[in-house]
């Protein structure tokens, strides 16, 4: 059994949603697809209006379907949010997350937290906030440098920050597998001696999953320990935006990566689907200077609930749900499909991301993306070269993915691969 089958969630939210594009709630009172609440009714008990006033305004709720999403194979992060996180919002606690009075905020700092095997967690507004105040809070005074992968997202899609909130050097290196660094390429690049003219490693910054491929468990432990190891101990710092997706794969559980880390960055929109948030993990220590962190980047919410919430829906609904499976199960069908057909790829396909090499498949730019358009599938900008399967992908838009790419190669294939 996987590790998300073996947490027990908790209980579901009062309303039965089975399908978010069928099934209604039973508790809101709309008109004209807004919500409307009586003063001396409880929110845990809202009015309910005639069924064909309640249809009505359900149906016309942007949270009750994910057509826009239904076709969307840019990213994981284009996933819509859903009606359980709706209400999840609706009845959440609304005290100040800033003083650390918010009910659900602190529960779901727990739970996470506890998921890993760290002491604590913060709930910060976004991924890239996440990495940044965790990088912050580890580093002391310059001079000081981390060691992350060449392609790591704290690398090339964080605009600099390191640099610019931290004064951090960053080393990128390149894996010399070209699949994920290993303690050879660490002990290779990292500065652990402190004359004057060193910027010594503080922060070794691991990725996993790094463009959707998955990093052995095996060689994080190995990096870790010697990290750990050296005097003063190499603070290990892991982006586990998609972390979800490595556990899912059944490469790791949550609470082994958690031993191999001083903090970690958990995201609750890539992939699972939250509107808003990301979490970091560690010791009570490390969290306290990370609201330091968090307040300077202006990260501190009041009502912060309203981002709670739905981030703790979506670790139910999707993550231990189980949903998050069977779309690595789509992309390791449509890339099969790609090769079969002739079609390179640039990186295994591991969890739910295909990397095309379209120069070595013998296709232009002019020859694929337009094409997709064709097929009313979203692909492309803003990272080229890949299609990212999620959870609200429809069988309907995976079989025209699969046409599409039969389309581009001017050939029909067997359906078998994709049914």
């Amino acid at each position: 059994m996987d590790e998300a089958a073996s947490i027990q969630s908790p209980a579901r939210f009062p309303i039965d949603v089975q399908s978010v594009s069928s099934e209604k709630p039973q508790h809101f009172n709309h008109h004209s697809a807004s919500i409307h609440f009586k003063p001396e009714i409880s929110r845990h008990d809202f009015k309910k209006t005639d069924a064909h006033q309640e249809v009505q305004g359900f149906s016309g709720l942007a949270w009750s379907h994910s057509n826009e999403s239904s076709n969307d194979f840019r990213s994981d992060f284009f996933t819509k949010p859903t009606l359980p996180m709706l209400e999840a919002i609706i009845t959440t606690s609304l005290g100040d997350g800033d003083m650390d009075e918010d009910q659900t905020t602190n529960s779901l700092q727990t739970f996470v937290a506890g998921l890993v095997g760290h002491e604590a967690s913060l709930l910060v507004v976004s991924g890239t906030m996440g990495n940044q105040v965790a990088l912050r809070s580890a580093l002391m005074a310059p001079p000081h440098s981390i060691l992350a992968d060449h392609r790591a997202h704290i690398t090339i899609l964080e605009g600099g920050g390191a640099s610019s909130l931290c004064g951090a050097l960053i080393r990128m290196v390149v894996p010399s597998n070209n699949h994920h660094l290993t303690l050879d390429d660490v002990k290779k690049h990292a500065t652990i001696t402190e004359s004057i003219y060193d910027c010594p490693t503080r922060v070794i910054s691991l990725e996993n999953t790094l463009w959707g491929t998955l990093m052995p468990l095996s060689d994080i432990r190995a990096i870790s320990q010697w990290a750990h190891a050296q005097n003063p101990p190499i603070h290990m710092h892991l982006d586990g935006a998609r972390l979800w997706e490595a556990v899912a794969a059944g490469s790791c559980t949550l609470r082994e990566i958690g031993e191999c880390f001083d903090s970690i960055q958990l995201c609750f929109t890539k992939g699972l689907g939250a509107p808003i948030g990301s979490i970091i993990t560690g010791s009570s220590v490390f969290i306290k200077r990370a609201k330091w962190s968090r307040k300077l980047l202006g990260g501190s919410t009041r009502a912060s609930g309203v981002i709670a919430a739905p981030a703790r829906a979506a670790i139910n609904d999707v993550f231990l749900g189980g949903k998050l499976k069977a779309a690595q199960e789509k992309a390791k069908r449509a890339s099969a499909l790609w090769e079969q057909l002739g079609g390179k790829l640039q990186l295994p396909t591991e969890t739910n991301m295909i990397w095309f090499d379209l120069e070595a498949s013998g296709l232009t730019p002019d020859e694929f993306y337009p094409v997709a358009r064709k097929f009313d599938l979203k692909v492309g900008e803003p990272i080229l070269g890949r299609i990212v399967v999620h959870y609200q992908i429809t069988d309907e838009a995976f079989a025209r993915l699969c046409d599409f790419f039969r389309a581009v190669f001017k050939t029909r294939g067997s359906h078998t691969v994709c049914n």
